[in-house]
């Protein structure tokens, strides 16, 4: 099992180099000016896709499921089972956050656009993010940090488990279903009894 520091709210604080700052303006410094481990205490934000900000730290305490996601990839179908994992368990607490991302030449063009694609094919209510970066330059700090504690999605629908404390619990690729046994247990693990 995975478990990796990532400190979420301690209130967004400009941390060395800014991480934080650039963190809340959805936006990441390039790796080489800034690097997530030592930007202890992060609060990791990124742009909504509907206009605003969604910031980690608002889930402090809550399991919170990651999942680059893409409009026009072979595992895209698992838009449907991320919304059933988010219906079953989010009464308990748990969090799915879509992250869009063209990392993997799939996504569709604009936010507006993945917001239309995921409310009409998919009836989509978790929250989702604007497109990121997930590679690069201009990589969204979160990924950043997810790469330096050994975690990178290496295609479409990578799924990040964050524990309520904000450890990485567990990380799962595209190809294992939202479903997956493997998965659901890695969530009822960090839920409350009950």
């Amino acid at each position: 099992m995975l478990r990796r520091a990532f400190a979420i709210g301690l209130g967004a604080t400009v941390t060395a180099g800014g991480l934080a700052l650039a963190a809340l303006a959805g936006i990441a410094t390039p790796a080489s000016e800034t690097s997530a481990a030592g930007a202890e205490p992060a609060d990791f934000a990124f742009r909504e896709i509907g206009g605003g900000t969604i910031e980690l730290s608002a889930w402090r305490g809550r399991p919170v499921l990651v999942v680059n996601t893409a409009s026009r990839c072979g595992f895209t179908r698992q838009y449907d089972d991320l919304q059933a994992l988010y219906d079953r368990y989010r009464g308990k607490g748990l969090v799915v956050l879509g992250v869009p991302s063209n990392a993997f030449g799939q996504e569709l063009r604009t936010a507006e656009a993945v917001r239309e694609f995921c409310a009409v094919n998919f009836a989509i209510d978790f929250p989702m993010t604007d497109i990121v970066e997930l590679r690069g330059p201009r990589t969204h700090p979160f990924y950043m940090w997810a790469a330096e504690q050994g975690v990178m999605p290496s295609w479409n629908f990578h799924k990040i488990l964050v524990d309520g404390e904000g450890h990485i619990a567990d990380a799962f690729p595209a190809r294992v279903s939202p479903l997956a046994p493997d998965v659901i247990e890695a969530v009822e693990r960090l839920l409350p009894p009950g």
